[in-house]
């Protein structure tokens, strides 16, 4: 991780920190308020706003919302998985309820007979932060995305998974119950930051179903003890840098700030994604119709129970540096890959390159010019054009054109 996505990462802590602590009391003595009816205090609240304005119906109906600027048909669903892969020692996951679990699925129309494009969202996310892409990328694919289990408007079952392979398990084995009751056997595979870690490690244990795989900004290509910085290491011996280790040790999300701010937490997303896509954007603005149908899609995304989110410090630890890195998987790679990273993104091409050393496989590494990590929001047209560099051996039929890696675009 690079000194500069450290001291990014370091001050939003900080100042998610200084909100926290103006706010926790407050959360803590009025959370449950609401719920209790007939109480004094229940009469005395108003009816809204409630503590933490959301519910899985609001999720919904905030996607449909954001995906109502995408001008292709698609059919949302909630694929049953059960309650646990058949003869898993993990129960999703040792929930006190067995009742069946649901994974969030958009389906979008597609040509007949076209290639099957799956898309994973990365952490802090679900899948409409794929908007910007569904209609481009649909005139070529069947493209599917999904919630992974416990975001989004997934089932979010009790997160109790205390170990790294349990953590994989979730999220391996979960993609994989929906892979069967989609009946999915050949697709293309992408998914992005930590969407890509689970695409990653999943096309690592079932690439027989893996036709190619596309990993965007991907999560897990670096070792703490070969990339961590003289900087880092000195940061982390100072109060600040102890003070945010723990937090991370402690499984103290972003998220759980946005719960404790309650009714004002809609106004923190909005000033986060007027930022990142606007202010601080170095590619393709959001229209203003944009930027609030997917602050008000975060929000609910990010407010709703924790479950999903409190995989982080099982699979990475402080910098987002791997338990497992999957540079130790390389020479077990079996799918052909494709890396894209935008320019400026803060996770590491370097580890990538290191990795391709070692594969056995067909391995690309396309850099965008004019993107972050969010590189699909940023730079939409030219991340279209890579995907479909990416796949022109699938999709190439003589004599077409427009398969071509974009003009600016790096081949790292």
């Amino acid at each position: 991780m690079s000194r500069a996505a450290v001291a990014t990462t370091t001050r939003m802590a900080a100042e998610e920190m200084r909100r926290a602590s103006a706010s926790a009391a407050a959360a803590a003595a009025t959370a449950e308020v609401p719920a209790q009816a007939g109480s004094r205090w229940a009469r005395a609240w108003p009816p809204s706003p409630r503590w933490i304005p959301t519910s899985t119906d609001r999720i919904i109906a905030a996607e449909k919302r954001l995906l109502s600027v995408v001008k292709t048909g698609y059919v949302q669903e909630q694929v049953n998985i059960g309650s646990a892969p058949p003869g898993s020692k993990v129960r999703w996951f040792r929930s006190a309820s067995d009742e069946p679990r649901f994974i969030n699925t958009v389906t979008f129309d597609s040509k007949e007979n076209a290639p099957t494009l799956v898309m994973l969202h990365g952490y802090a996310a679900s899948q409409g932060f794929f908007f910007r892409n569904f209609d481009a990328l649909a005139n070529r694919f069947r493209v599917i995305a999904i919630d992974q289990l416990g975001w989004g408007g997934s089932s979010r079952p009790d997160f109790t998974c205390k170990s790294t392979e349990e953590t994989e398990a979730w999220f391996i084995d979960s993609f994989e119950e929906w892979r069967k009751a989609k009946n999915l056997s050949n697709f293309i595979l992408l998914g992005h930051s930590f969407g890509g870690y689970v695409a990653a490690k999943y096309a690592l244990k079932h690439p027989e179903h893996v036709q190619h795989l596309i990993l965007v900004g991907p999560a897990g290509f670096s070792s703490e003890t070969e990339h961590r910085s003289e900087w880092l290491t000195k940061f982390l011996a100072t109060w600040k840098g102890m003070l945010l280790n723990h937090l991370w040790e402690s499984n103290f999300t972003p998220s759980r700030i946005l719960r404790g701010l309650g009714p004002w937490g809609p106004g923190l997303v909005q000033k986060y994604t007027g930022a990142r896509f606007g202010t601080r954007s170095n590619g393709e603005l959001l229209t203003d119709q944009e930027s609030a149908l997917l602050t008000d899609y975060t929000y609910h995304t990010l407010a709703a129970k924790a479950s999903g989110e409190l995989c982080l410090k099982y699979l990475f630890s402080f910098g987002a540096f791997p338990r497992k890195p999957l540079l130790e998987c390389a020479s077990d790679w079996k799918v052909p890959t494709t890396f894209i990273y935008g320019q400026d993104d803060w996770m590491n091409y370097q580890g990538a390159q290191q990795a391709r050393k070692d594969m056995k496989v067909p391995c690309e590494i396309i850099r965008d010019p004019k993107g972050g990590h969010f590189v699909f929001i940023d730079n939409p047209s030219g991340f279209h054009s890579a995907v479909l560099y990416a796949c022109r051996n699938i999709l190439s039929v003589d004599g077409e054109d427009g398969l071509s890696l974009p003009d600016g675009f790096i081949s790292a």
